[in-house]
């Protein structure tokens, strides 16, 4: 392939990635929109109480944890699209009976069955397949500001859509983007082979091993606590901005500048975390910042309280969100980052379960200033806990086919070549995967001992 095919992405792969990140993005849509109104419109439900409602919130990620990885997993057996447009599928169910719902009951039902259609690791397997090894990082990258769009929007549009039809027009706004989520899988988004790649899907013995791996387990307590705070502060923060004098339908245009503001400021931090090398400093400054909105919350009583303290949280939000997962594919083993994301996607997941859950209750038990004083603690807590973590080197994983087995020798020969961390050899697949510092990693080189026989010819 030539240099510039190797630069720029195939038009090809461009729409397809396009394609699926616009059914990511449409589904969390579908899922977030209802964060910012749920404890206020909510409250017109039969049954409706502050814990329920917060259950309501946050089970989606319940069922999304359960079934996050083996819906992966199935998804290397009978493919990604059958996987992928019956979840889409399943999530459309969820929101029509929410949509329909009279009672806080069917809500939590309907959520439920939104969170069951768990299709985030298939899209994220079927963009293996789609893209060339050179490509994927951007592919996986536009996945990613998908997501993070997805939320910002959901903050805006769910005020503006509850203000002209309540929790039905966002729950039957949400069936109709899934509904298009289908077509557009079914007639917009390829089918390529099925590749067997362990840095884009779990594999259950893989899965075991990286249960077991104590490096990766403050990042995943890290997103498992951040989803919490991401769930439980709205369960709080709506009713506390009515409190201040904004009307739930014009909450919109609280979250819109702040959320712009926060993503500047998030920019250059993000920048130091990766191009200077200093990720850790970097989230621990995004928790100390979170924590400490946080503490101030419980004393916030004037809209501008609530708007200066909101643009720290997402300021902070943001670093962290961006941050964990980069720390994450640096420290997972090769060969085993499909593994660890899963379970840092599962535990991401359960936090917004928990978060929802045990935040409607505190809320309704203690008030909301409690709330946000035992979040700051938390926070504060596994700060403390990251700070004594060691930082990431700044490695990255790469695949490298080979048709024939590896000796032990050529091993050894990859294990000692400059910039590479850790080699694994997979007979399965055919490949070996390596971690690397690619500023001192010579691909050539590898090349050259994985296939000697090419390189003497």
């Amino acid at each position: 392939m030539s240099s510039t095919a190797s630069e720029h992405m195939p038009s090809a792969e461009r729409r397809a990635v396009a394609s699926l990140a616009s059914l990511y993005a449409m589904r969390m849509l579908g899922l977030f929109m209802v964060l910012p109104v749920m404890m206020v419109e909510g409250q017109q439900l039969a049954g409706a109480s502050p814990a329920l409602l917060g259950l309501a919130m946050g089970v989606y990620g319940l069922t999304q944890a359960l079934l996050q990885i083996p819906a992966g997993t199935l998804s290397d057996r009978i493919g990604r699209k059958p996987v992928i447009i019956g979840g889409l599928v399943l999530f459309s169910a969820g929101s029509v009976i929410a949509a329909g719902a009279e009672s806080v009951y069917g809500i939590i039902v309907g959520r439920a069955l939104q969170g069951a259609g768990a299709i985030a690791s298939a899209i994220m397997a079927l963009v293996t397949d789609l893209t060339h090894e050179q490509h994927r990082m951007k592919a996986m990258a536009s996945i990613g500001a998908s997501i993070g769009l997805s939320f910002s929007v959901a903050l805006v549009a769910g005020p503006w859509l509850a203000s002209i039809g309540g929790l039905q027009a966002i729950f039957a706004l949400t069936a109709a983007l899934a509904v298009t989520g289908i077509v557009i899988t079914a007639w917009l988004v390829p089918s390529p082979p099925r590749l067997q790649h362990r840095d884009a899907s779990a594999a259950w013995p893989e899965v075991k091993r990286q249960l077991a791996n104590t490096s990766l387990w403050p990042l995943n307590l890290g997103i498992f606590l951040l989803h919490a705070l991401m769930v439980a502060i709205f369960v709080a923060i709506p009713l506390q901005l009515v409190e201040a004098g904004i009307g739930s339908h014009h909450h919109a245009w609280l979250y819109l500048p702040v959320l712009l503001a926060a993503f500047v400021l998030m920019v250059p931090f993000i920048i130091i975390a990766e191009k200077r090398r200093q990720m850790k400093s970097v989230v621990i400054i995004g928790a100390i910042v979170i924590a400490l909105s946080l503490l101030m919350m419980a004393l916030a009583n004037q809209v501008w309280h609530w708007a200066a303290l909101m643009l720290m949280y997402f300021w902070g939000f943001n670093l962290m969100e961006a941050s964990l997962p980069s720390w994450l594919s640096k420290i997972a083993p090769a060969g085993a980052k499909g593994s660890a994301m899963g379970i840092y996607s599962s535990m991401q997941f359960l936090g917004a379960f928990l978060g929802g859950s045990l935040g409607g209750l505190v809320l309704a038990s203690y008030g909301s200033s409690t709330l946000f004083v035992t979040l700051a603690l938390l926070v504060l807590a596994w700060s403390s806990i990251i700070a004594c973590t060691q930082a990431p080197r700044h490695l990255t994983s790469m695949r490298l086919s080979c048709h024939q087995s590896l000796t032990p020798q050529q091993l050894v020969a990859l294990q000692q070549l400059a910039g590479v961390a850790d080699v694994t050899w997979l007979a399965d697949e055919q490949a070996v995967y390596l971690k690397i510092s690619a500023d001192e990693f010579d691909a050539s080189t590898a090349h050259t001992i994985i296939n000697p026989a090419q390189a003497v010819a």
